[in-house]
This record gives structure tokens, C-alpha cells and sequence, in this order.
């Protein structure tokens, strides 16, 4: 398969499953299967709801759209301008945005400080956004090789999560996208890429990663780092496709968009854009808060995509 068809798979599969996931957050376990079971041939599964328009991207998304174009502008990793477009667009009042994240963006603090201020003052800050919109840096970096796209992904997150465990979270997710782009197999990949992580943090994602685990055993809510990165993976280890990993992940309930857009991330890079169902990908838009009222479609997360694959 086209390395560049993975790269679009994962950005439009990251995007296809915060969308699906949206409208179940924080519902019951089942819910999604319930509405639209497999029986019924499929259809009508973008339905909107809980605020969100039918194929409505969320906060994951767009933060991860905003990351894109900076890297792209700024020919690379600008951490200050990183920051200073999540604030625009945390200031331009998105539907949703995580509380740690509001916190850090509006604190007053500079881009280098924010992060350690409020992990200071609160001890807690391992939640799941600063893997919500790491598909798209994780594309983008995946030709610099491992040690690079796990660097890069610890520096984003630390933009707004200032304990390092979500900084390494991020990063083992970049390097098992990176995986996935070269062709490989990211299940198979994780305790190559576990190793590759300080020893203080390893254990607990051996645990979340492991065959043997099922996401009924985490101790967390799916909102924490860990359980929302072992359940996208345990989705993608247990299922044959894109559309059956979506499924499962946003059946589990709770943070069911962060959770379809990771595991959307990942099974897209390793199955390709054309696995997606196009009734999934052709409702799909992605509001731009702190970018002048600008709409993304799926034409145009495409070519997004194929510009962080080339870098052009």
C-alpha cells in the first residue's frame, strides 16, 4: 500500500472516529452498537447528537488541525507558535475543550511555564489530550525515525500536560503511528517501542498494553492517558478493520471521542484511507475556532494530510 494512503488514513481515520464518538461521550458501554447494530447493514451511524452536528469533528480534531498547520508554516516544530494557536483558538470559545487544557492555555503563564504551573499547583495532569491531537505531528514526523518522532511527541504534550507521563504516552502512540506508516505492525511493535521509555513510566503502559488486557480491567476513567491508549490498541489487536476497531472503541463508552480518534489514528494508518467507510468520511467537517470561522472537509483534510506525509 502507498505509504501516503496510510498517512491520509490516519489523519481522516483520527477524524472520522472523534466525530462517530462524539455524540456517545461519557455514555453507557454498548451504546453506539445499540443504535446501530451490525445486523442492520449499516448506515446513518454520523448521527449527531450531544451538541454535535452529524459528522462533526470535535476539540480533538481541531486542536490536531491547528498543530498541522503549524508545522507546515513554520517548516517544523515551533513550540511558542504551538501555543500561541491553541490559545487563539481556546479564546474563540469551541464547543468543547478539555478542562486541563483550558486551564493551562488561559492561565496567563508564557508557552514554556504554563504546563509546569499548573502540574505544580494540581499533581494532576496525565488526561488524554495531548494524545487526542497527535496524529498529525505523529505523520509529520514519522520520516525523522524513532528517536526523533518520540522527542517531538514528548515536547508537544508538554505543551499543556505537565506531568510526564502523558508526555510518554504521546510518544509511544507516535512511534507506534510511525510503525504503521512504514508497513508494519504497531501491536507487534509495543515492546520494542515500551523499551524506548524511562522505566519509571514503563510498567504501567505493560500493563495497558498487553494482550492480555481488556479495557473492562482498567483502574482509571478513559479520560486518563493510560486506559485510552491501551483501549485504542486492544481495539486494533482484537479487530480485522477500521470500521469493526471504531466500533468496539466507542462501544466501551465513556470518552468515546478521544478513544475513536486514537484508535481511528491508528487502524487508518495500518489498513489506509480506502478501509474507511465513505459514509463516514463523506459527512465529515472539522469547525476551526481561532482561525477565522474556516471549515474543514474531507478534500481538504486529505490534502492536509498528504502535505505532512511530504512536508510540502
Amino acid at each position: 500500500m502507498d505509504r501516503t494512503q496510510r498517512a491520509v488514513g490516519a489523519v481522516v481515520g483520527s477524524a472520522v472516529g472523534d466525530a462517530l464518538g462524539a455524540p456517545f461521550e461519557f455514555g453507557a458501554a454498548g451504546a453506539f452498537s445499540g443504535r446501530f447494530p451490525v445486523s442492520s447493514g449499516g448506515g446513518g451511524e454520523m448521527c449527531g447528537g450531544g451538541g454535535w452536528d452529524p459528522g462533526e469533528a470535535t476539540d480533538d480534531t481541531q486542536m490536531a488541525v491547528h498543530l498541522a498547520e503549524s508545522l507546515l508554516e513554520r517548516g517544523g516544530l515551533d513550540l511558542p507558535d504551538v501555543f500561541a494557536r491553541f490559545q487563539r483558538w481556546a479564546a474563540d470559545e469551541p464547543k468543547d475543550i478539555g478542562l486541563q487544557t483550558e486551564e493551562v492555555l488561559t492561565n496567563g503563564m508564557p508557552w514554556d511555564l504554563a504546563a509546569g504551573f499548573h502540574f505544580q499547583s494540581t499533581r494532576r495532569a496525565a488526561g488524554n489530550g495531548s494524545l487526542m491531537r497527535a496524529t498529525t505531528s505523529a505523520v509529520y514526523f514519522a520520516a525523522d525515525g524513532r528517536a526523533a518522532t518520540m522527542d517531538a511527541a514528548r515536547r508537544i504534550a508538554a505543551l499543556t500536560h505537565g506531568d510526564p507521563a502523558a508526555w510518554e504516552g504521546t510518544a509511544v502512540y507516535h512511534e507506534l503511528l510511525r510503525v504503521a506508516l512504514d508497513g508494519g505492525d504497531p501491536v507487534e511493535a509495543v515492546p520494542a517501542v515500551l523499551a524506548q521509555i524511562p522505566a519509571q513510566y514503563r510498567e504501567r503502559y505493560a500493563v495497558v498494553l498487553a494482550p492480555s488486557w481488556h479495557p473492562d480491567q482498567a483502574t482509571e476513567f478513559n479520560g486518563a492517558i493510560w486506559p485510552c491508549l491501551g483501549s485504542a490498541v486492544w481495539a486494533l489487536r482484537t479487530t480485522s478493520g477500521p470500521a469493526e476497531a471504531l466500533r468496539v472503541a466507542i462501544d466501551l463508552g465513556g470518552d468515546t471521542d478521544t478513544v475513536g480518534a486514537v484508535t481511528g489514528g491508528l487502524a487508518g494508518a495500518f489498513y489506509g484511507f480506502a478501509a474507511i467507510p465513505a459514509r463516514w468520511t463523506e459527512p465529515l467537517h472539522v469547525p476551526l475556532p481561532g482561525a477565522g470561522g474556516r471549515v474543514l472537509r474531507l478534500p481538504e483534510l486529505v490534502e492536509l494530510a498528504r502535505r505532512l506525509e511530504s512536508r510540502a
